[in-house]
């Protein structure tokens, strides 16, 4: 079974909606390193319309200049880069293709096919419904020291909590929080009788 992973820019009051805002301020050789672990150990992108619209009137160019970025921008170039759109969509980017289908069955297959990672940068509609779902197999956040204030956030008001376990976690030298989570299935019953037994208790 093929391992989905998310990486998402997001601020520390949860907004990830338009990061080339603020957070290229942090951008430095310890998160390009992140991103390119994430990005670098897949041979499939899962892609919205407009994530993709993004990277693919930037990394072409890039791949192109032949300049310090273009070995990330060729392997992004030929990895399968698949976009979730209701529109019609054509492509000028190669190994480009739309989803077909609905978003749950067609990653389900898609997880079940041979090959390697399955990765997805922003799109963070499809972040939701795969994490709904019990898709998304890696949630990497990378969280910047600022709060933007205004903006989409990673996860939206609902009636059903989103559990998650800590699996790993690195601080770059900007301050920005490398956090790596995985899914769980719940939380536990505990209550504050429970919790009360780890208060400090005072010296005597």
């Amino acid at each position: 079974m093929r391992k989905i992973t998310a990486g998402l820019f997001i601020a520390l009051d949860g907004v990830v909606e338009a990061p080339d805002q603020w957070h290229f301020p942090y951008f430095n050789e310890e998160m390009g390193a992140a991103v390119g672990a994430t990005l670098g150990a897949a041979d499939t992108v899962l892609f919205g319309r407009k994530t993709y619209d993004s990277f693919a009137g930037a990394w072409p160019e890039r791949e192109a200049a032949g300049e310090e970025d273009a070995d990330f921008a060729k392997a992004l170039g030929d990895a399968r880069k698949i976009v979730v759109s209701n529109q019609k969509l054509e492509f000028t980017w190669r190994n480009s293709e739309q989803l077909a289908g609905d978003l749950v069955e067609a990653v389900s297959a898609l997880k079940s096919e041979p090959g390697g990672n399955i990765a997805l940068s922003g799109s963070v509609s499809i972040v939701r419904q795969l994490l709904a779902s019990g898709l998304l197999d890696e949630l990497h956040l990378l969280v910047h020291p600022i709060a933007v204030r205004k903006g989409m956030r990673l996860f939206d008001e609902g009636e059903t909590p989103v559990p998650l376990r800590l699996i790993s976690s690195e601080t770059f030298k900007t301050g920005v929080l490398n956090l790596v989570y995985t899914p769980v299935d719940s939380t536990s019953d505990a209550t504050y009788e429970d919790a009360k037994v780890h208060l400090a208790q005072p010296e005597q």
